[in-house]
């Protein structure tokens, strides 16, 4: 479907808020993937008339805000526990780990987090991210592009970006994923910029398994890692279902039936918010159908 005039005022907004992130526009373009400065400058200055459906979408991909204009985000326990979690992060440049269940809002609170702030940085981490792969994700999210750069260099680019920096935070989703060579960079990183950086991590409490057994086993690093979250998990609540009433009314359900076949559905996959939102959207689709 082309993309209409709306659609790309839409996407400049999105692109102007999201630079206005970073230190400066040439940063901003530097974590955008498969996007020049002078498509970046066009979008931003009107200039359009160049610039295809295809590079408005990928545009948009990346810069979009996470709040969905057909979907309200509530402020859940959760939401405002893992606010306050990387609030006292960036104002306080320490590191912190979070955990709970699987569609507890964590992933959505962090991305909204990092919208609303300048010199936050959302990544996703995945199984096989591996050091270089590593490196590079937090050089592009934070502005530098890493062509011609070896893995060393581009590392101590990175460092001296971050202190730099007023009050930066460094957001890893799904951390618990994260290889042991990539938790030994990280402490790499941590040593150097402590004091100067908030680091936040995010993932389900499998992480304490696989700490315990890391430091049973007296495994490298394990211990100063430990050490650098201080010893301990912020642990969030569970999400309850006053919770789950609040995002039913918040997203038009007003009619009680409704709201309790949510909150039906919502207790048989343990609260789960992705499954309450499915639910929400199959209610209002069964009454506008």
């Amino acid at each position: 479907m082309e993309l209409t005039q709306k659609d790309k005022e839409q996407i400049r907004e999105s692109l102007r808020v999201y630079v206005s992130k970073y230190p400066s526009q040439n940063k901003a373009v530097g974590s955008l993937k498969g996007t020049s400065a002078g498509t970046v400058s066009c979008i931003l200055s009107g200039k359009w008339e160049n610039i295809s459906d295809a590079m408005w979408r990928k545009v948009r991909e990346q810069v979009s805000f996470v709040r969905e204009q057909e979907w309200q985000i509530v402020e859940t326990g959760a939401y405002q526990e893992i606010t306050y979690a990387l609030t006292d992060a960036q104002d306080s440049c320490n590191v912190t780990w979070v955990v709970g269940e699987a569609g507890s809002g964590k992933t959505t609170t962090a991305k909204v987090y990092a919208d609303e702030h300048r010199e936050v940085f959302y990544l996703q981490c995945s199984e096989d991210l591996h050091k270089g792969e590593f490196v590079r994700e937090i050089a592009r999210i934070i502005g530098i592009r890493g062509e011609g750069y070896t893995v060393r260099e581009l590392w101590k680019e990175i460092l001296a970006r971050l202190i730099q920096m007023n009050a930066p935070l460094l957001i890893f989703d799904e951390a618990d994923k994260l290889t042991e060579s990539v938790f030994h960079y990280f402490i790499s990183l941590y040593n150097k910029v402590e004091d100067k950086c908030g680091v936040v991590f995010l993932s389900t409490d499998y992480i304490k398994k696989r700490v315990r057994n890391g430091l049973r086993h007296e495994k490298p690093g394990y211990k100063e890692f430990y050490s650098r979250i201080g010893r301990k998990y912020f642990e969030i609540d569970d999400t309850t279902p006053n919770d789950v009433y609040a995002i039913c009314t918040a997203n038009g359900l007003t009619e009680r039936k409704d709201i309790e076949e949510v909150l039906r559905d919502a207790e048989d996959s343990d609260y789960d918010l992705r499954r309450v939102k499915k639910s929400v959207h199959r209610v209002l689709k069964m009454h506008n159908a």
